[in-house]
């Protein structure tokens, strides 16, 4: 039982920590009007595991303390990630999950920066479907197709200790 709980906090923490590096890394497109936010694929780990919405939320926040958009980000930002995770740990089916971000993530960032540059309708329009381009480039094209290349290799599985939707089909 001790052995289970340290391996889902060490699990977590290293997820936390790729999606604070990937975005880290990334910075110049991870943030603004247009983005792409590369460690945003990591959220379709959800799906095999419930608590890595721990390890996903906790990388986007302590990413978001170095947004330009400060605090907005790091509260409503994170507050996306949090919904999109604990969303995606509930579906069955992977193409419908890596939907989930992209919709969600879309409409509250497009909102957020919006209020941060005072845009009107159409500006929340523009700046949200460009975060949905955003999104479905990294989660819906990046991460399903690492997903599916991964799933096959049982090594992966055993890795991340998945331990639902293992026989998932799309």
């Amino acid at each position: 039982m001790k052995k289970d709980i340290v391996k889902a906090i060490t699990r977590n923490a290293v997820v936390a920590a790729i999606y604070f590096l990937l975005t880290f890394a990334s910075q110049g497109v991870a943030f603004g009007p247009i983005q792409i936010r590369i460690a945003e694929a990591l959220v379709l780990l959800c799906f095999f595991r419930r608590d890595f919405t721990i390890g996903i939320t906790l990388g986007c926040f302590l990413s978001n303390i170095f947004s330009p958009y400060f605090p907005w980000d790091l509260l409503i930002g994170t507050a996306a990630t949090l919904v999109s995770c604990l969303l995606i740990s509930f579906c069955k089916h992977l193409l419908v999950a890596s939907f989930i971000p992209v919709v969600i993530n879309g409409f509250a960032i497009g909102a957020e920066l919006t209020f941060i540059y005072n845009y009107n309708e159409y500006g929340f329009m523009l700046t949200s479907t460009f975060i949905l381009l955003g999104e479905i480039i990294a989660v819906s094209v990046i991460g399903y197709l690492c997903i599916l290349l991964l799933k096959r290799n049982k090594s992966f599985l055993e890795a991340i200790g998945a331990n639902k939707n293992l026989d998932f089909k799309w």
